[in-house]
């Protein structure tokens, strides 16, 4: 007889600051100006965060020591596109489609998930810094508890 598990949905820790970033720029230059406007140091993680075989996101991340927060940016949509299977008027053409980290957030092309011990983090702070980057058109906070697919964040 085995034993079996079962992950409850109370096992999400929320303790984290979400913040949705609107560019047009591809990620390692958001990354290269977050770097200069937060003086952080971002790196590309060494692998992607993967959910399936079509669903692979690149991210970024920057232990902030000094501050004891762990930054994450990753891009809301995958760097894999998924073959699309039509039955309409053009099933015979090719169709794509970019499966996203977070779906009911798909206008949203980055987030930056801010983790902290404690609760002193000012939120209004941070995005004011980030909007110092003139390539960012939009940035702020998420609430997470309101997401259906917050589990695609935890990594």
């Amino acid at each position: 007889m085995s034993a079996v598990y079962k992950i409850k949905d109370d096992y999400f820790d929320d303790s984290f600051l979400l913040v949705a970033l609107h560019s047009s720029l591809e990620d390692y230059a958001i990354a290269y100006g977050l770097n200069s406007v937060l003086r952080a140091k971002f790196k590309r993680s060494r692998a992607d965060f993967d959910l399936s075989d079509s669903r692979c996101f690149p991210y970024y991340e920057w232990e902030d020591e000094y501050n004891y927060r762990y930054w994450v940016l990753v891009s809301n949509h995958s760097s894999k596109q998924e073959l699309v299977n039509n039955n309409d008027l053009f099933q015979y053409e090719t169709t794509y489609s970019r499966p996203r980290l977070i779906p009911e957030l798909k206008e949203v092309d980055y987030f930056l998930k801010i983790e902290e011990d404690e609760e002193t983090m000012d939120a209004d702070t941070i995005i004011k810094t980030l909007l110092g980057n003139p390539k960012i058109m939009a940035a702020y906070e998420v609430d997470v508890n309101k997401l259906k697919s917050r589990n695609n964040l935890i990594f």
